[in-house]
């Protein structure tokens, strides 16, 4: 779970800092353009980063610059507690004169307030560990050290956050792109979750009693849904098919036959069964209800709430009035900003003066941090 999460100089964050410490779930709410999909975006830099993607140019651009603040450093800091040891991470970029791309001013790695490795510039320091000696290497400045630095074993704290770092979800879903095709397995889906074949084959694959989560949710929510079948469609490929049956017989639709929202519900039962298999997890998504119908949205943010109230974190941006008053105040988060050039700003619901009902302020645009 997230304790501490801090952005600067990142576009419209500056000085940023996410109070989602203790929440299982959060809503956060506000004006298109207030920073909701940044902080996502943020955290997909991170994400990025543990899947091995270490080429800054590949994660940061000069553009990305708050108000092209150059002189300043863009700064991310993540600090999470993953089985009642604390993990923190630092990296800064910086973007000297006469560099054509950002390079690394500063990364650490941090556990239990113990570092793992420092670097300043391009110089690496290895801490000492009981198995070894301390360390020093030095490595391109325009590399990120955390996908390069190895750990020793699954136990090892290096691996174990790694691994929770690029398992984060972090969706924007696209329904129309997502077919169900698949020639691999993955845990770890891509944003726009075109590759849900993967990510079906990976869960039950690294975890066979997850179907049974994805099942249970799946006839809630569709009744006449009977089963998933994921068959062989050549050499080394698969595709999804749903049947469906009632009185009237049984019917196999492709999946990327299905509606948009039925395509939620799917990746819905994959958010589900995943934090089940291997929580804790963090989930991001960004406008889950965009493709949904209004009597389905309370049930659909419900079951994502309670599902992460035994472990990891859920996160979730919306507009949608029957989504937001499925939070309290308390997981209410507003963002603002008067203008393109100032920063974001973020407040707690509860900290706010609302006066009547919340939706008919939104609705007003009265809702100011």
């Amino acid at each position: 779970m997230i304790r501490r999460f801090y952005v600067h100089n990142f576009r419209c964050l500056e000085n940023f800092e996410l109070p989602v410490s203790g929440k299982s779930s959060v809503l956060l709410i506000g004006k298109n353009g207030s920073g909701k999909t940044t902080v996502s975006f943020a955290l997909e830099i991170l994400q990025r980063i543990a899947r091995g993607t270490n080429r800054v140019d590949n994660l940061v651009k000069p553009k990305d610059f708050s108000r092209g603040r150059k002189d300043v450093p863009m700064r991310f800091e993540i600090e999470v507690e993953l089985s009642s040891q604390i993990y923190e991470y630092v990296i800064a970029f910086e973007f000297p004169e006469g560099f054509k791309e950002l390079r690394v001013r500063e990364e650490k790695l941090a556990v239990g307030g113990k570092p793992v490795y420092s670097r300043e510039a391009a110089q690496v320091h290895l801490a000492k560990t009981s198995k070894g000696k301390e360390a020093e290497f030095r490595v391109d400045w325009h590399l990120v050290a955390l996908p390069i630095v190895q750990e020793q074993s699954q136990t090892d704290p290096l691996f174990i956050f790694k691994q929770w770092l690029a398992r984060m979800l972090i969706l924007r879903p696209i329904p129309a792109l997502i077919t169900g095709d698949s020639e691999q397995e993955t845990l770890e889906p891509n944003s726009q979750v075109t590759d849900f074949g993967a990510w079906f084959a990976g869960i039950v694959g690294y975890a066979p009693a997850a179907y049974a989560k994805i099942d249970e949710y799946l006839k809630q929510v569709m009744p006449d849904m009977k089963d998933i079948k994921n068959p062989v469609t050549g050499k080394d490929s698969r595709s999804l098919v749903v049947q469906f049956s009632s009185g009237q017989g049984s019917l196999l639709v492709s999946l990327k036959d299905l509606s948009d929202g039925e395509k939620c519900f799917m990746i819905c039962a994959l958010v589900l069964a995943a934090n089940d298999a291997y929580a804790p997890l963090l989930c991001f998504w960004d406008e889950p209800d965009n493709y949904l119908a209004l009597s389905e949205v309370g049930h659909f943010v419900i079951s994502l709430r309670k599902a992460f109230e035994s472990g990891g974190q859920f996160i979730s941006t919306s507009h949608n009035q029957e989504a937001i008053r499925r939070f309290s105040d308390e997981n209410t988060l507003v963002l603002y900003r008067n203008n393109h050039l100032e920063p974001t700003i973020i407040r707690p619901l509860s900290e706010l003066q609302v006066g009547g009902d919340l939706v008919d302020a939104l609705v007003r645009g009265d809702l100011e941090p």
